[in-house]
């Protein structure tokens, strides 16, 4: 494995940032996935803050991987694979603003990657309705409260009831399961 020095950040936001990390977590090459918001113009928000929509923040979560191991090619395959691409309007139950899809990058390769990802999803056919995710400049990172950080082991019972009501997974199997 490489060095930290060599280590890359990824930011994605796919609605709801406690289905977001689980997806991420157990992969070799990846060092941390943190909770957070991005993308809004309040400094310091809260979850309450972010909820609420007034702040201009989404959720997300923000990936430390080292590329050697798991390319940034390989994040994005793995994020469309979360998402409902096509949703302008939030993911599955989670509505508004701050629950939208949007990939952060954080070098111009990064932006180039997402943009030819995003390119081949559209023509794959996969979808009938056009990709609407938008692919944006990293802003500054705002970490979530730590009740958020691992919600997924933390409270397991209310994250697989959480997630099972969402119709995140239903969505998952009809579109990428086939």
């Amino acid at each position: 494995m490489s060095t930290e020095t060599s280590w890359e950040k990824a930011t994605f936001a796919g609605g709801c940032f406690w289905c977001m990390v689980k997806p991420f977590k157990e992969w070799d090459g990846i060092m941390d996935v943190v909770s957070g918001y991005m993308g809004g113009h309040l400094e310091n928000p809260t979850y309450e803050d972010v909820k609420g929509g007034e702040s201009g923040h989404l959720e997300v979560v923000e990936i430390t991987f080292d590329p050697a191991v798991f390319p940034y090619e390989q994040l994005l395959d793995v994020y469309w694979q979360q998402v409902d691409p096509t949703d302008a309007g939030g993911q599955f139950h989670d509505r508004g603003h701050s629950y939208t899809t949007a990939i952060f990058y954080h070098t111009e390769e990064q932006k180039k990657l997402a943009e030819q990802s995003k390119d081949a999803l559209q023509n794959s056919g996969r979808f009938t309705k056009p990709i609407v995710t938008p692919i944006r400049p990293a802003e500054r990172f705002y970490k979530a409260e730590e009740y958020h950080q691992d919600y997924y082991r933390k409270e397991k019972n209310h994250y697989e009831e959480d997630r099972a009501k969402s119709g995140r997974d239903e969505f998952i199997a009809e579109h990428w399961e086939k």
